[in-house]
């Protein structure tokens, strides 16, 4: 019998984006820029996977704000120089016939603190830290209190928002991805461990969700209609009285202007119980595809062509999102074709056969 195409290397398209295949590179933080900057680092870490033929690139979390950095040596894009710096990337991975795109972040409450190979905690203002903002004064474990953020600060987050947008398609970026995972700000005012609020962006789940919707909003007015808006999520955060699966399907759906959900998980209490393990997200990508009329991402531990197809058939997801995997073989999809069959061109340098025979 005829060997059967895998699913993994199926074309898809999300909004007026169509991608060759669905091995995708994760939102992975490299703590290299200085003051938000992409330099050659990000050139090269970036345009080795365009060289390896990821049907998506995606950058790290690039902060719309100054105060929005995980750390001082996170990447941002808050500036016209930055827009200029990223255009380099991007012209490069566009050149290499591949597609690349933003996630744009503000970390909120964990927001100044020390790159991994630097320390842990908060960074002192006199070491380059900041004052942190959050949805109400409550810390993240060991981390300094955030101010909490009052309606000019709530204006100004989505304001800064969507003018990281604005600076993205100038960039050339071909989808934009909204961060509202891994504890940082927009999932900080969705969770009621975080969100302590009273006003309108607090209480029950359709005012903590608020400020999600405002900011997509004002990023789906600032991008091309047919440009994909991506919104990256913690479907739940393993934590008594925290966020569930139930309560992310029921903000879902209560969101429009997003072309993917992509699921990950946690990352708002350090009082967390993950079960890691390979693929250990894909029960609740599987449960948010059901629940929602969207295409899903999943990532979490899938490290080889068998695991990522096997999501894929298993119908857990619609496209596999790696980053571990990229980091150690910058050229995986190069050998999950090869693995399972996938039909994937080479970059043309690396065909010699064929760049020798075309020599006049």
């Amino acid at each position: 019998m005829p060997r059967l195409k895998p699913r993994l290397f199926e074309p898809i398209t999300i909004n007026g984006l169509t991608l060759p295949h669905r091995l995708w590179v994760a939102p992975m933080c490299m703590y290299s820029s200085v003051d938000g900057m992409p330099s050659d680092w990000h050139l090269v870490h970036l345009g080795s996977f365009a060289i390896g033929r990821a049907g998506l690139i995606m950058t790290e979390a690039t902060a719309v704000s100054p105060e929005g950095r995980i750390s001082p040596d996170d990447a941002g894009i808050w500036s016209d120089e930055h827009t200029a710096a990223w255009r380099r990337v991007v012209d490069f991975v566009h050149g290499m016939d591949s597609r690349i795109g933003i996630q744009l972040s503000h970390a909120g409450r964990k927001a100044a603190t020390y790159p991994p190979t630097r320390g842990r905690g908060s960074v002192p203002e006199d070491e380059g830290g900041w004052t942190t903002v959050g949805p109400s004064p409550v810390a993240y474990g060991p981390f300094t209190t955030p101010i909490e953020l009052d309606a000019e600060g709530i204006a100004k987050v989505v304001s800064d928002y969507a003018d990281a947008a604005t600076r993205a398609v100038e960039a050339g970026f071909d989808l934009v991805e909204i961060h509202a995972a891994h504890g940082y700000l927009l999932g900080q005012f969705l969770s009621p461990t975080s969100n302590q609020r009273t006003d309108e962006y607090g209480g029950d789940a359709r005012r903590r969700d608020r400020l999600l919707r405002e900011v997509i909003a004002a990023v789906r007015d600032r991008i091309p209609a047919d440009m994909p808006l991506v919104l990256r999520i913690s479907a739940t955060e393993w934590v008594p009285g925290g966020v569930t699966v139930a309560d992310t399907i029921e903000t879902l759906r209560g969101i429009e202007g997003v072309d993917l959900v992509s699921v990950s998980s946690g990352g708002n209490s350090p009082d967390q119980q993950i079960p890691a393990g390979p693929g250990y997200q894909q029960p609740l990508s599987r449960e948010v595809r059901d629940a929602i009329d969207l295409p899903v991402g999943v990532a979490g531990l899938i490290t080889t062509p068998e695991q990522a197809e096997a999501a894929l058939g298993a119908g857990d997801a619609d496209v596999v999102y790696v980053a571990r995997q990229f980091l150690r073989e910058p050229t995986f999809p190069l050998r999950a074709a090869a693995a399972l069959g996938g039909e994937l061109a080479w970059p043309w340098q690396y065909n010699r056969a064929k760049y020798i025979e075309s020599i006049p």
